[in-house]
Formats: structure tokens, sequence, C-alpha cells
């Protein structure tokens, strides 16, 4: 399935239980997706979420037991409730720091995650957020988060220790209960009460963990720690020396490098610094129109928009560009006088890319006047054609269209920066 991009929104349920659907592309146009929008589509095994979309609804991917990577980019600033719940086969995740919010059970029995990066940007982890991911190994808690839901990490075999941070407030009930943890390093430096050990329906950690794992504490706090409900019932307790126990640098976050757009021998071609990057690419032929009438203009016009993405990093920035062509002149040898005959019309290919304060042109002869206006025909910037590339300023543009005229040939650009 390929979703044009004339779509801004997929609604609820839309390819609920689509169990056949292996693959899906969903264009930068897209800015929200509905709430089980791909529930249980089982045959699904990856999918890129666009730099467009600012949240993952409610079970949005839930059941997809087929997927087994999914790029989150750094514009999502929140996943909801059971947004990934059961997709089984998902083996690792990076949540960006954009993202504030994780909601409850938002990756709960993804049983094949063996480790997730959690952004600095993550204020609250929701309740059973994710609980009896079996496989998970390491999880890193960034120090932006204030609370940690109750079961969070509920069921969690595979981890042997956890690193609290100094910023969170609040551990829910079972947050860390189901499984047995070797140790358990606070950073924090004023301990709240957590539900103990001689609660079995809610304490905080398991009864083995309480009994056996060594809790390390920030130096000068081991006091307060036996003062305090439920940190007291751990057997084992010790201050790190030399000042507060810390965990290893966060990751750092991987993002594509902006691709490039390139035209040449009758062939449309994107480059990317980032080695092993794919690109996903959206053309819009402004020739391909509905009406009515016994004539249509053709104007030969590309709109081309594409961006890079790879497993494991943030999708890039979308570059785009418009592709048209620009008659020369009218080819008139070996033309009779028949007024059937066709002349052939020399056109010439020309690439128009923004970036930052400027428009580049490449393909133009060299020699040809090239002239910028804004929507009311102000004209903003001028130059000509050299060979290879040419770049017109238009800082002086106040809107996000220009009227770019290149020879004879007037073309509508969509440029990039803020105005």
């Amino acid at each position: 399935m390929t979703i044009p991009n004339s779509v801004t929104s997929i609604g609820v349920s839309a390819f609920a239980r689509c169990s056949s659907l292996t693959s899906v592309t969903i264009p930068n146009s897209v800015t929200s997706i509905g709430d089980y929008a791909f529930f249980v589509c089982s045959g699904l095994t990856s999918v890129t979420i666009p730099g467009s979309v600012t949240s993952i609804g409610n079970g949005t991917f839930e059941g997809c037991t087929g997927l087994t990577s999914v790029t989150i980019p750094n514009s999502v600033t929140s996943i909801g409730e059971w947004a990934f719940n059961g997709c089984s086969g998902l083996t690792s995740v990076t949540i960006p720091g954009s993202v504030t919010s994780i909601g409850s059970n938002a990756f709960s029995y993804c049983t094949s995650l063996t480790s997730v990066t959690i952004g600095s940007g993550v204020t609250s982890i929701g309740g059973w957020a994710f609980s009896y991911c079996t496989s998970l190994t390491s999880v890193t808690i960034p120090n932006s988060v204030t609370s940690i839901g109750s079961q969070a990490f509920y069921g969690c075999t595979g981890l042997t220790s956890v690193t609290i941070p100094n910023s969170v407030t609040s551990i829910g009930s079972q947050a860390f209960d189901g499984y047995y943890l070797e140790s358990v390093i606070s950073l924090i430096e004023e301990p709240f009460a957590i539900t103990g050990k001689n609660d079995n329906d809610y304490r905080t950690f398991s009864l083995n963990t309480f009994s056996n794992a060594t809790l390390y504490v920030p130096s000068g706090t081991i006091d307060k720690y036996k003062a305090t409900a439920g940190w007291q019932d751990f057997f084992f307790i010790e201050e790190v020396g030399g000042g507060t126990p810390t965990p290893g640098p966060e990751p750092e976050e991987k993002v594509c490098a902006k691709p490039t757009i390139h035209y040449q021998n009758g062939q449309l071609s994107f480059k990317c610094a980032t080695e092993g990057a794919e690109f996903k690419y959206d053309i819009a032929d402004s020739d391909v129109t509905n009406g009515s009438g016994s004539t249509v203009n053709l104007n030969v016009t590309y709109h081309v928009s594409v961006y890079a993405t790879k497993p494991n990093y943030t999708n890039s920035e979308t570059a785009t560009a418009t592709l048209c062509w620009i008659d020369v002149e009218p080819q008139k040898e070996g033309i009779t006088g028949d007024e059937d005959a066709v002349t052939e019309v020399k056109a010439m290919p020309v690439l128009i890319q923004s970036e930052g304060n400027g428009l580049t042109i490449e393909g133009a002869e060299a020699g040809t006047p090239i002239r910028v206006y804004d929507l009311s025909g102000r004209l903003i910037g001028s130059t000509t054609a050299v060979e290879g590339a040419t770049r017109v300023n238009v800082a002086a543009a106040a809107e996000k269209v220009v009227i770019v005229k290149v020879g004879e040939r007037s073309v509508k650009v969509r440029i990039s920066r803020s105005v």
C-alpha cells in the first residue's frame, strides 16, 4: 500500500486486521495517524513514520506481530496507550528526545525486545509501558523522567540491573516486580516512600530483589534510605563513594543526513551522506488534474520530495525540488509543408531546489536570465545561469511560495526555509 501525498490523515482503524499487508509507505503529507490504524496487521514487517507526524495514537500498531523494526521520528511528542502492545517481533526501539510521554501498555508484551533507549525529552513512563518484555536486557531511563507508572517494567525477566535517575519523584506499585534484579542503582538524592516487600500485591520490587539485590545510593544518603518506607526493606544497601553514581553516557541520537536530488540522462536520483540509507519519496505531477472542458494546458512540471531513512536512525529532513522542462528552439530541418507535420521542440530539463535563503537551479543553459518573484509580482532576486548550478538569494521572500522564471518559463516553487 502506497498512500499518496494528497492524504493528510489516516483515520481510526483504517487498516485494522489487514493481516496480509506486508508493506506500507506513509508520505510526509500525513500529520496524524488515528487510533488502531494498523491494529493486528500481523504481516507488516517494518514501518517508517514520516517526520510530519507528531503523535502515535492508542493501539496504532497493536498486535503487529511481524513488525521487526520501527523508526520513530523526532517530530513525535507522544506515544499513546497500547501503541505497540504485542509487537512480539520488535527487537529494539529508540524513542527520540522529542517524546514527552509514553502511554500505558505502549510496548507491553514485546517479547523479543532486547534494548530500549529513551530520549531525554520523556517525563513520564506509563503503567505497564514495557511489561512482559521478557527479552529486555537493558534500558536507559533519562534524567528527564519524573514518574514511572505502576507495573511499568513488570515481568521483564531479562533485566538484571536498573538505574533510576535523580529526576524521578514517583514510582508506581509493582513497577519492577515479577522478576529478580541483582542490583538497583538509585541516583535519587531525596528518597520518597515506595511500596515495601510486605505488601504482596503492590510492592515496587520483587521479594527476591528486596532480599538479595544490592541497592546502590549516592554518597551521604544511606541514612535517608534506611529511614524511608520501602527503600529500608533492601537488605543490602551501599553508598557509592566519591559522589553520586552515574550511568554510562546516553547514546547519541543518530539522524540520517538530508538527501540531495539530481536529474541526469532522463533519470531522477537521490544521494545521502548516511551510508546504507534508503529513500522514501513522493513525486506530484502538476499535469495530472481533474476538470472539464475541451482543452488542458500541460506544463510538464514535477514536484519532488524525499527523505532518507535507516533502521535505528531518525529520519532525515525532507528535501524538495521542482523539475520542469524549458523549451529552447524548435527544430525546423526536415519539416515539410504538410499541415500534419510535427515540429520537434528541444526541451531542456531544469531542477530547482530550495535550501536556506537560496534557490539552486541546475540544467539551465549558460546565459539564460533567471528571475524570482513573490506572488504579488515583486522581483526579489535575479541572476544569469552559469555552467553547473546557479544560486539565487530569496531572503527577501515574504511567503513560502515564489515564482521562478527561467528564460520565458515560469514555475511556482515552494521554499523550505521559515519566513
